[in-house]
């Protein structure tokens, strides 16, 4: 769904609904009451001195004799203008304040941030106080004081944003081609910050309310003739006892202005968040609602059951897995397309297939790691003797209490699977205190033999380092050690060679060879580099746009014996030691079309050809 799609569709709920009409009725009384009302408003009356509420005044009149209903919704605008004055004013001067210290840089950007963390220790409206004595007593003074007090505390937010932002791989890109500061804030960094700030300025504007309400009822905001709600409860709470609404009116008033920003803050932050949360069009579900009807249909139809149970040579079963994303709001983007197949216990499993083809989502979506606006179906599926339950999102919620015992992940960026802030050891024991109710000291002690057990040097003194001093084949061997603290039946590898140099990879590869042969573990292995997965795997899946194009073993696939002329093009393209040198190696053209069929029997039901099968010579040119 696009923006203004989520918009309106947030505005049709209840919240949306409650949060439009209290912001119509405030914008209402803050232009028109004045006009209608202000003269009115202002007209005292001797003779009307605080009576209590009647048919003429619902809420009665105050000391003056001045109706205290008509006296709050005028103040309706002094109260929002001057609130949003010091609110738009202390945003601003945050973002400027927080994204001063990346611009600047150096010492004069520490000093910043220094100064900001010593902005955010003195309490908010303490800071307001104090600078609405020095700026004096009137209206424009508070907002001024509430904009300075509010500044640190906002600018820490922006910075700690922009930070997270400023160090990201696109950023130093543009730095090193020479790009001013100032455009890549612009450009880069207020772009990806934009949504919360957006939510928390509508949350600071109803505590911006309820400040310079604050400072107007010490006599420090709003002075005579002029009131807003803050004045009024001031007037009012002397005479609490004798007209009570004079001090619960405006009371009120400021509680459910306040209330509206919130509401309007929850309604942006449904808008602009993305992600988990993001919700798909009504026609969108009912097509994923169907699809997963007819593979309910499917299965009852043919009677078709899987078995992974102990006694089964199987451990893991797929059938019919397909991955969708939204296309446009009202069409489903099939990524993975209709995928079937099995894995034996102890058999180590290769996918290749070209970037896009459904390798990783596969792998993704069997460990239910898949988030929306991605949604994952499927006709069955099984894992060492338990029915996986595919759900609309994405999650086999069955699959909970196997991490850290049966089933363990190897992700592609080791670094980025470690927390920086943790250290090694206490991730790989985690699994330990979670699910195999271990104290800490066993868990630790399995944690170091299993360091041990995937060649890392000197394991009792690298349980207590953090990930950045580890080298990127130690993070990716601590990663399987922390899959190895259960006994796994199945591990999944995502690319785990991928960000290693070739000596680093030849060490990763033979220690999970070694897993399989020690342990039994059963190994999906994703890579890009067919010549590996033949070196390491016992059978192979070739996938093409989403589909199993074809399952082969590994014997027969350097037999050359590839049915699928997508396979014999990737097998083409690896270099031997026969390859002519001085010669351009094989590669497949970008506008190559290899859709068609591949009779693999039951583990992959292909559709129909889609178009003719293309063969490439390699030279260029098309058969």
């Amino acid at each position: 769904m696009t923006m203004s799609q989520r918009f309106l569709a947030t505005l049709r709920t209840p919240l949306g609904i409650a949060s439009m009409a209290t912001l119509a009725a405030l914008l209402f009384f803050a232009i028109f009451a004045p006009i209608i009302w202000g003269e009115q408003a202002a007209l005292t009356n001797a003779s009307q001195i605080s009576q209590p509420p009647s048919a003429e005044h619902v809420f009665g009149t105050d000391g003056s004799g001045r109706d205290i209903l008509l006296r709050t919704l005028v103040a309706t605008r002094l109260s929002i203008v001057m609130s949003l004055t010091a609110t738009v004013i202390g945003i601003v001067c945050g973002v400027v304040l927080g994204l001063m210290p990346l611009v600047l840089g150096g010492r004069s950007g520490r000093w910043l941030v220094a100064g900001i963390n010593i902005g955010v220790a003195f309490p908010g409206l303490l800071l307001a106080i104090a600078f609405s004595v020095i700026f004096g007593q009137s209206a424009m003074a508070a907002s001024l004081a509430i904009a300075i007090a509010m500044m640190p505390n906002y600018g820490r937010l922006v910075h700690n944003l922009a930070a997270s932002v400023w160090g990201r791989d696109y950023v130093s890109a543009a730095l090193v081609l020479g790009v001013p500061k100032r455009q890549i804030v612009f450009r880069h960094v207020l772009p990806n910050i934009r949504d919360p700030l957006l939510v928390n300025a509508t949350l600071t504007a109803g505590g911006t309310l309820l400040a310079f309400a604050g400072l107007s009822f010490l006599g420090l905001g709003v002075q005579v003739p002029q009131y807003d709600w803050g004045r009024m409860l001031n007037e009012g709470i002397s005479r609490i006892f004798v007209t009570p609404t004079a001090a619960l009116v405006p009371g009120m008033a400021i509680i459910l202005a306040g209330m509206t920003f919130v509401l309007l803050g929850e309604v942006l932050n449904r808008t602009l968040r993305t992600g988990a949360q993001r919700s798909l069009s009504a026609s969108l579900l009912k097509k994923l609602k169907l699809s997963r009807a007819e593979n309910a249909a499917e299965v009852k139809r043919s009677g078709e059951t899987i078995s992974t149970d102990e006694s089964s040579d199987t451990v893991l079963s797929v059938r019919g897995l397909k991955v969708f994303a939204p296309q446009g709001g009202t069409q489903l983007r099939p990524l993975v397309d209709g995928v079937s197949f099995d894995v034996g216990r102890g058999e180590i499993v290769g996918v290749v297939g070209e970037s896009g083809s459904g390798k990783s989502l596969t792998l993704m979506s069997i460990a239910g790691l898949l988030e929306a606006p991605l949604h994952v179906t499927s006709r069955s599926a099984s894992f060492d003797g338990e029915d996986l339950v595919l759900s609309e999102e994405g999650h086999p919620r069955s699959l909970d209490h196997h991490f850290g015992t049966k089933l363990a992940m190897v992700f592609q960026d080791p670094m980025s699977s470690l927390n920086p802030a943790l250290h090694v050891g206490t991730q790989v024991a985690e699994s330990g205190l979670l699910h195999l109710d271990m104290n800490k000291a066993e868990a630790k002690d399995a944690a170091i033999d299993r360091l041990n057990a995937v060649k890392i040097p000197d394991a009792e003194r690298r349980y207590s380092q953090y990930p950045h001093e580890y080298s990127g084949g130690m993070r990716q061997r601590a990663m399987i050690a922390a899959g190895l603290m259960g006994k796994p039946s199945l591990i999944l590898a995502d690319e785990p060679t991928t960000a290693l140099d070739v000596t680093v990879q030849a060490g990763i590869l033979k220690l999970l060879k070694q897993i399989n042969e020690e342990d039994g573990t059963a190994i999906m292995f994703v890579s890009h580099d067919i010549a590996v997965v033949t070196s390491l795997c016992t059978r192979v899946l070739v996938m093409y746009r989403g589909r199993i194009v074809e399952d082969i073993s590994s014997e027969e696939l350097r037999a050359g014996n590839a049915a699928h002329p997508y396979t014999q093009a990737l097998m083409a393209t690896v270099p031997t030691m026969d390859s002519p040198r001085g010669e351009a190696m094989a590669s497949i053209p970008d506008d190559a079309d290899f859709s068609g069929t591949s009779p693999i029997g039951v583990i992959e039901a292909v559709m129909p050809p889609t178009g003719a099968v293309r063969l490439i010579d390699f030279e260029g040119a098309v058969k």
